[in-house]
């Protein structure tokens, strides 16, 4: 599970643990039934408090995308891979937020960030064999 945490967004760290694990599990890179870190284990991985770590996958778990199996470990939930179209959503509001305060910082305007994503959303796409 590859998460990044960055403390110039000003986005509460669990937060953004939240936010990446919901990415994450929407996107299908964790699937339903798949264990993530133990709470140490992120912890020491993103030099952070394991509290913090702890207070995320409480969120998670309130949210229905993990759940807690005692002595076993913390795991996706099959309801977690199915998150409705409005917090799939959420989570790329959460994620276009950052991309435009950052594209602000560095002085890129709307439309050039526009024709940004267009490009590698072009880019991206499988090349057709014919």
């Amino acid at each position: 599970m590859q998460i990044h945490i960055t403390s110039s967004d000003g986005v509460p760290i669990y937060l953004q643990i939240v936010n990446q694990v919901k990415y994450l599990v929407a996107s299908g890179r964790l699937a339903p039934g798949e264990e993530i870190p133990p709470i140490r284990t992120l912890a020491e991985r993103l030099l952070i408090n394991p509290n913090t770590v702890a207070r995320a996958y409480l969120e998670l778990e309130r949210a229905g995308i993990v759940t807690k199996r005692q002595g076993s470990g913390t795991y996706v939930t099959e309801a977690g891979s199915t998150l409705s179209r409005r917090e799939k959503l959420k989570v790329l509001a959460r994620r276009a937020d950052a991309l435009l305060a950052e594209a602000d910082h560095l002085e890129v305007s709307l439309d050039e960030l526009v024709d940004l994503l267009r490009e590698r959303h072009e880019a991206m796409q499988p090349v057709e064999k014919g």
